[in-house]
């Protein structure tokens, strides 16, 4: 049963369509059209497609924000719409919805509350995650004062606040700078092989290239093409063969004995080129290391440290018993005051318990706590037939009544 479990898949769409209506209910867009995949857990999915293709509307349906026309959806073998599933799901839109009068700070611990987080555990996570997307130079400027890069990196935050079982990111590098895509890109990294599962939507192909392990292409709704990157990318009439700096005469010679071995020839031969992105990367990290002032984010975070591995076994008990230890004990109960006479010397808990009622109803104090107490059952006691002489004598310094001083 529990291996039957662990291949069930995590997003599970079958045959989904979604058709937008007027007002008059007649079909305005076919937006969904017989779309069919799953995500397996662990994996990192990609959605891929131009603008329109029907991307976000398929994950707003996965999410439980869109009722599918027809089709089936599963997340965690419920229906999207379950309550209990939205909890261990988290999501970045395609358009960053934050309070504009709210600093980032204040944003996370608004969204930690939404999932009845502990107030520690906001500042914990709230101090990581500002870290990670380089916001705590800037956590406490009002989020409308953010470019839109910046609010990206507050909404990824946002995402994570919870560190949920299922990641669903919409377009999450629209709007980054070089470094903050490097970023969100080794991040994804970084979670898949802590084993989340992630659901990445982009339009943006080279971005998807660099994290996905398998994806689907859509294009009007409909899937034009699925599998892994290698079934997709992988060229089948070429070869790349990649060495050290030839001259000419060495490329000569390989080029005459391909054409004596088979007919084939060296069709090009270039110099690595280093990528734009690498140049750019190399130049904001050396004036990093040189501490260069700047006003906007910061690219030295790292991964915040509660996405980095599973909790430790036993670490909440811990916590808890930690601080059990640290609360004040209570304080003990106020007693009424009683004569020192009458508390002292060996018969003390005799008399005390003789005289107690007594000297509670000659003064009119109410014992401590302020209620009466519940007459106590009636048992065979010696009680009665005590000789108050003696007692008297014990009070009085052990003289006898009527004795002489």
């Amino acid at each position: 049963m529990a291996t039957e479990s662990a291949r069930q898949p995590i997003v599970a769409v079958q045959g989904l369509v979604k058709t937008f209506k007027d007002f008059w209910m007649r079909t305005r867009a076919r937006a969904v059209d017989g779309v069919t995949f799953h995500v397996d857990p662990g994996e990192i999915f990609g959605l891929l497609g131009p603008n329109g293709s029907g991307k976000s509307t398929t994950i707003k349906i996965v999410l439980g924000l869109l009722k599918p026309t027809s089709g089936r959806v599963a997340v965690f073998g419920k229906p999207p719409t379950d309550v209990g599933v939205k909890k261990r799901i988290g999501y970045l839109p395609e358009e960053s919805y934050l309070y504009p009068f709210l600093n980032a700070r204040e944003t996370l611990d608004y969204y930690g509350k939404l999932f009845e987080l502990d107030h520690k555990v906001r500042r914990r996570r709230t101090d990581e995650l500002l870290d990670m997307v380089g916001l705590a130079g800037v956590q406490f400027r009002a989020v409308r004062e953010y470019s839109k890069g910046m609010q990206r990196r507050i909404g990824l935050a946002q995402a994570l606040i919870n560190d949920p079982d299922l990641l669903i990111l919409d377009e999450p590098t629209t709007g980054l700078d070089p470094i903050g895509t490097r970023q969100v890109k080794d991040l994804i990294l970084a979670l898949g092989r802590r084993g989340k599962t992630i659901v990445l939507s982009s339009h943006l192909l080279s971005d998807v290239e660099d994290c996905v392990s398998r994806m689907v292409i859509l294009y009007g709704g409909t899937i034009r093409a699925e599998g892994t990157c290698d079934e997709l990318l992988t060229s089948r009439s070429a070869s790349l063969i990649e060495t050290d700096l030839l001259d000419d005469g060495t490329v000569a010679e390989i080029d005459a004995l391909l054409r004596r071995r088979g007919g084939l020839a060296v069709n090009r031969v270039s110099k690595p080129r280093q990528s734009l992105e690498s140049l750019f990367i190399d130049i904001v990290e050396r004036a990093v290391r040189e501490k260069v002032a700047t006003s906007g984010a910061q690219h030295t975070g790292d991964v915040a440290g509660f996405l980095k591995a599973a909790p430790v076994e036993g670490a909440a008990l811990i916590s808890e018993l930690v601080e059990a230890a640290r609360r004040p004990e209570p304080a003990a109960p106020a007693t009424a005051p009683q004569p020192a006479a009458a508390r002292s010397g060996p018969d003390a808990d005799v008399l005390g318990s003789l005289l107690a009622p007594k000297e509670a109803a000659a003064t009119g104090e109410a014992p401590a706590g302020g209620k009466t107490p519940a007459p106590a059952a009636k048992a065979p006691t010696p009680a009665a037939n005590v000789d108050k002489g003696v007692i008297d004598a014990l009070l009085n310094g052990g003289e006898q009544p009527g004795a002489k001083p």
